[in-house]
Order: structure tokens, then sequence, then C-alpha cells
């Protein structure tokens, strides 16, 4: 029922429609064309009076404190024949522009603060003042989360980046201790095939680490140079224990000089003569096997 109700208003519109284009077109102001074309500029107007009439519906005359407008004009801000050109703000300058819209928002706080004190409004926001968001408790904790989860990866990657750092410390120290350690073998095995070949006479490569210059030297009272001191407790001992050097193979055998001396003879010592350990040859000479087994017999 109500869709035959539209389509019923809906037919009679369009022919009411019709006939007005048709009444149109029978006097002769249809023209071809879409547009419709206007003969002369529109004149324009200037009601003044209804103006002011729809100003003075919608002004109201409110207190200065519902208000709160305040109008600032700067000198700098209006060009002037005793102004320099390089004062005057060119509009074109975004850094400029917006310092004098600073300027100007500076000097009209300026003017409006003493106002507001003597009307005695509160201008500071009080300790205890909570005002509600715009955002809601979800999103602020979503907005914390992120920021806290931006912090933990910043300080994350900064521990890493440190321990970096030690590893790349600690890789060059440890390369440069093994570096040492080789330079130090290659020398003493250099100081030790050198001894082996009887290039040198030195043992100082046993000692480990070499004493400085000075250890070891002493000035004399002339021309202050220095001279070595005698050598040391480990020379000195086996010294004492294998002696100086020399020819230590055959050093005992017999020569000519030795075979010749007889002035250590003695002849009380010779053939165990006085010794206790000579004397009459089978003096203390124990019994045979059968002479004890006999004389074990008798004794039973």
């Amino acid at each position: 029922m109500e869709q035959d109700i539209s389509m019923s208003s809906d037919s009679e519109e369009s022919v009411i429609t019709d006939r007005e284009l048709q009444k149109a077109f029978s006097k002769g102001s249809l023209k071809p064309g879409l547009n419709v074309v206007l003969e002369g500029q529109p004149k324009a107007v200037n009601n003044v009076d209804g103006l002011k009439q729809c100003l003075s519906e919608f002004q109201r005359h409110l207190a200065w404190v519902e208000r709160l407008d305040v109008t600032s004009c700067l000198e700098t801000n209006v060009p002037s024949s005793n102004v320099p050109d390089k004062d005057v703000v060119d509009p074109e300058d975004d850094f400029k522009r917006e310092m004098s819209f600073y300027h100007q928002a500076q000097a009209s706080v300026l003017e409006a603060l003493p106002r507001l004190h003597q009307l005695k409004v509160l201008t500071r926001r009080p300790d205890d003042y909570f005002a509600e968001m715009a955002k809601s408790d979800q999103q602020m904790q979503k907005i914390r989360q992120k920021l806290k989860s931006k912090q933990e990866a910043m300080e994350k990657s900064e521990r890493a980046k440190q321990l970096r750092a030690l590893r790349k410390y600690g890789k060059k120290v440890q390369t440069e201790v093994l570096q040492k350690r080789q330079k130090e073998k290659s020398t003493m095995l250099q100081a030790v095939k050198k001894y082996q070949k009887g290039l040198s006479d030195k043992l100082e490569f046993l000692e480990g680490e070499q004493p400085p210059p000075s250890q070891g030297k002493k000035k004399d009272g002339t021309g202050g140079q220095l001279i070595k001191k005698g050598p040391n407790a480990k020379r000195r001992y086996k010294n004492q224990k294998f002696g100086f050097g020399g020819k230590k193979k055959g050093s005992k055998w017999n020569t000519q000089e030795s075979h010749n001396d007889v002035s250590s003879f003695r002849p009380s010592m010779a053939h165990y003569k006085g010794s206790g350990k000579g004397g009459k040859k089978g003096a203390n000479k124990r019994p045979g096997k059968k002479m004890r087994q006999k004389m074990k017999n008798r004794s039973r």
C-alpha cells in the first residue's frame, strides 16, 4: 500500500515538471545547453541597514571576563614611513611571521594578566587540579606500554653495544698477550740454538724475565762507565757443583807423572795391614757346611 502511494506521488511530480517545461518552451524561455548563461555581471548589493540589524540580533553585551578578548598591536607589525624596511615583517618569511605572532601573543598576555588579577581571577592551576583527558585510560595504557618497550629496547641495545666493545677490547688484549708470548718463545728458542751451537755462552734466557739494564752493573770512579758485577747465584751454584769449565772427560785417568808419584804410598796401609780388614788369610773364615753340621751334632 505504501509503495503504491509513493509511486503515485512521484508520477504526479513528474507530470507537474513536464507541464512547466512545456509552458517554458512555448514561451521561448528555454535555450540549448545545461548551463544558464547570465547576461551581464550581477549587481552587488551593500545593504548596510540589514547588516547592522543582523549584528544587533546576535551581539551580546557580556562582561570582559566572559569574553577575554585582547587586542594588541605591536609597532613592528605596522609598517610606516618612520620604520626601516628591515623591521617590517615579510609575510613570505615563515620564521619572522611566526615570531611576530609569538611577540603579539606575549604582549597580549602581559596586558591581560593584570586585568585578571584586578578581578581576582586565578591564573594558575592548583596542585590538586585533575582534568579529564581527551584520551581514555586504555589508550594511555597502550602509550605507556609502547614507551616502556621502546625504552627497554634502547637499554638492551646500549648493553649489547657495551658488550661488543668489551669483547673487542678483550680480544685485543688477548691477541697482544699471545703475540708477546710467541715473541718471547721465539727469542728463547733462538738463544737456545745459539748456545747449543756454541755461538753464545750466556744462559740468561733460563731466568725468565731479564733484569733491567741498571741492575747488575756499577759505575767506576773515573769515567762513569758501567761495569758488570760477578756471576749470579745460579751460575755460582753450578760452578761450585760442576766446576769452572775445562776438560772433564778422562780427568781421573793415570798419567806418567801420577804413575811416578809415590809420595802418597803408605806401607802400613798396603795389603790391608793395620786397617782391621786384612791380617792372616782365612783368620776369620767361616767353617764349611759339613763342618758346621758336625759341630752341631757334637753339641747334641
